[in-house]
């Protein structure tokens, strides 16, 4: 089979390579049908993911079909058509019972599929703890409707649950980025009051004008003046920081107001400063990830229901055997992209 693979820093390339078996009875082999690059991706080229291994497959966003399940697997079956986690967690150890899924203690727990074992941008991929890390994709749901669950929706999903947000909330979001718009997705399921975006992309402001026109947008230059006219409290009730650029971390606890939450989604490439002086007094609470995505099925059932559609976020979509070129594009942020699609199916 073909698959795109992290070759050294700074260097990926579409390699033949075999496919994978089943190693052991909870293990399940799925047959990619779609697959998407995310940001992260970009962070294992560049070397900014210290833990991935150099000839794993990348690629943590995919839909496919089982073709394989082993002896000990009972959620799923050959034929299913399924959504991939991009956690690997047992559902048994002590983080596991809890939810807390990103810190499973199996030697593949937490972020591994396309980070330290073969992901998804191939033809065929093996997903260890596969009851855990599948999940049925019903009937009526699209691939293309699916293709986010395991990741950047689980993520959107995960962050505005933990953000205690309440209905007469102002809520922040740093970043109209495709998380930031998921992001945006699960924090109006939960009806506040009000929602600001915070984004310096003109053409990302405007997707978010057009999508959801009863969101308020604005750019990081006015958005400290901007939130305090807009806010009740002299600032944010929750902030969640999706951008992670460089000065994206300071903007989100200046922008809160004193006893706040701020939620950081973002993975940074720099370290980042707490500055405790600074903001003595102001009381907040910080909730950070790694995703916690263990309510994909949540999710499936909120997009069967027609709650959820991140379809809108697919600009462009290429098959395997041109995703150099899908890369070029997705990290050049040319032609308007926002995600691309990657058609794993009869490509060779």
């Amino acid at each position: 089979m073909f698959a795109y693979t992290y070759i050294e820093q700074g260097k990926f390339g579409l390699l033949e390579k075999p496919k994978p078996v089943l190693q052991n009875d909870r293990d399940a082999i799925v047959r990619v049908t779609l697959a998407s690059i995310c940001t992260s991706d970009l962070h294992i080229k560049h070397g900014s993911v210290p833990r991935a291994v150099p000839g794993i497959t990348v690629g943590h966003e995919m839909v496919g079909i089982v073709e394989e399940a082993g002896s000990a697997v009972t959620s799923v079956c050959p034929g299913d058509r399924v959504t991939v986690n991009v956690e690997t967690f047992c559902g048994e150890c002590f983080f596991c019972k809890n939810g807390w899924v990103n810190n499973c203690t199996d030697p593949n727990g937490g972020w591994a599929l396309g980070c330290r074992i073969d992901g998804g941008q191939a033809e065929y991929v093996r997903v260890p703890c596969a009851d855990q890390g599948l999940n049925k994709i019903p009937n009526t749901v699209t691939d293309r409707q699916a293709l986010f669950v395991g990741d950047i929706l689980a993520a959107g999903y995960w962050a505005a649950d933990i953000s205690e947000i309440q209905p007469e909330d102002t809520v922040l979001i740093l970043g109209a980025g495709p998380t930031g718009i998921c992001t945006l997705q699960c924090v109006l399921l939960k009806k506040p009051k009000q929602v600001i975006i915070c984004e310096k992309d003109p053409q990302r402001r405007a997707f978010v004008h057009k999508q959801y026109p009863q969101v308020l947008t604005i750019e990081p230059e006015n958005v400290l003046e901007f939130i305090r006219e807009n806010s009740s409290n002299g600032g944010a009730d929750v902030v969640l920081e999706v951008a992670g650029s460089m000065d994206t971390f300071q903007l989100a606890w200046q922008c809160a107001r004193p006893n706040a939450v701020v939620t950081i989604v973002a993975l940074y490439d720099e370290a980042q400063v707490l500055p405790l002086p600074d903001m003595y007094g102001k009381n907040l609470t910080f909730k950070t990830g790694g995703v916690d995505g263990c309510k994909c099925g949540e999710i499936l059932s909120l997009i069967e229901q027609g709650k959820l559609n991140t379809t809108a976020l697919i600009t462009h979509t290429y098959p395997l055997r041109e995703i150099e070129k899908a890369y070029e594009l997705f990290e050049g942020r040319r032609d308007g992209v926002i995600k691309v699609a990657v058609s794993c199916e009869g490509n060779f």
